[in-house]
């Protein structure tokens, strides 16, 4: 049979088959090139992650961005005020009690002759502490709960879902009164003690929920038969997969506790003074709220804004990790 002469634009495949498949000399160099076939599924294209895909959804939200920037403004004063106030918000004088704006003083002064603007600023130190500490308790404490009971099940899963019940029977703001009342220490471990033991029971639900839905995926079957610990299990293939919601929850109700921390530090049985904080502020200004509405105002409006800039990002976190939003 005479050789037939060979074409530079044309590559001969076999097809394994015993058969010839004709390939345009592009398509072979493609396949010399990409491992994983025609299809791109070779090391040089792989897939994204749950992860890196919210990462650049939230880099293209402008609610992300500005809430973002507002919160670490807020750190950076909570951390360094010094660097925007001047001057102690324990240092008063009743001589320009109720005064208003002025220099070294754009706020004005309040009914004690403190300076608002000093006091506004080192609030946030008290609000994103207690804020941050409650949330990481919170988290910490109810995700472990729920998902040790939604991992097992059985008889321990029982009890704490009738625990959880009794936890959620309780109002916030009476179990603040009622428990806190007691308290004479005047720092902010009594505030966020009193958060966790009533925030973890949201948190433990939601874990609970996503470890049963992720345990019966088919990768963790798989890592069971092949003699996985519940151990490695649980942290290796569902804690990863399972955590976003707890994430979520966990970001908006950041903010939350801020609100719940200014609200018990204004009904009188939060932080007493002369710890700064706004809810403190709030309640000292509300006599004088006709004569210095600014001594009212401000510390309320910071109040708002970092409780908004909190739930924002939660909301913009929430949208990037919900496939089902996509």
């Amino acid at each position: 049979m005479p050789e037939q002469p060979f074409e530079p634009d044309r590559a001969i495949a076999g097809t394994g088959m015993g058969g010839a498949m004709d390939l345009a000399a592009t398509e072979a160099e493609t396949l010399e090139r990409t491992p994983g076939g025609p299809l791109g599924t070779g090391p040089s294209d792989k897939p994204r992650s749950l992860w890196s895909d919210a990462w650049r959804d939230l880099r293209r939200n402008p609610v992300f961005i500005v809430s973002a920037l507002v919160i670490l403004f807020l750190v950076v004063i909570s951390l360094w005020p010094s660097l925007i106030a001047s001057g102690s918000p324990l240092k008063c004088d009743l001589a320009k009690a109720q005064e208003g704006s002025q220099p070294g003083a754009p706020f004005g002064y309040d009914g004690q002759g403190c300076n608002v603007y000093t006091r506004t600023v080192y609030g946030a130190r008290t609000s994103v502490t207690v804020g941050v500490c409650a949330t990481l308790g919170v988290a910490i404490f109810g995700s472990v709960l729920g998902g040790l009971a939604g991992f097992f099940g059985g008889f321990w899963d029982s009890l704490l879902s009738r625990i959880t019940d009794v936890f959620f029977a309780i109002p916030v703001v009476l179990g603040g009164l009622v428990l806190l009342s007691v308290v004479t220490s005047n720092t902010v471990w009594p505030v966020i003690g009193f958060m966790v033991l009533l925030g973890w029971p949201q948190i433990s639900r939601i874990a609970r929920g996503s470890v049963i839905t992720a345990k019966q995926n088919d990768y963790v079957q798989a890592a069971r038969a092949l003699g996985a610990s519940n151990s490695r299990i649980l942290l290796r293939h569902i804690a990863p997969n399972a955590v976003a919601p707890v994430i979520v929850v966990a970001t908006i109700a950041l903010g939350t506790y801020i609100a719940l921390e200014a609200t018990l530090s204004y009904l009188g049985v939060g932080l007493k003074p002369p710890s700064v904080s706004w809810g403190i502020d709030i309640s000292a200004a509300s006599p004088y709220i006709r004569n210095a509405p600014h001594a009212l105002l401000w510390p309320s409006g910071a109040l708002a804004l970092t409780v908004l800039a909190f739930i924002m990002l939660g909301d913009a976190v929430r949208d990037a990790l919900d496939p089902k939003l996509r």
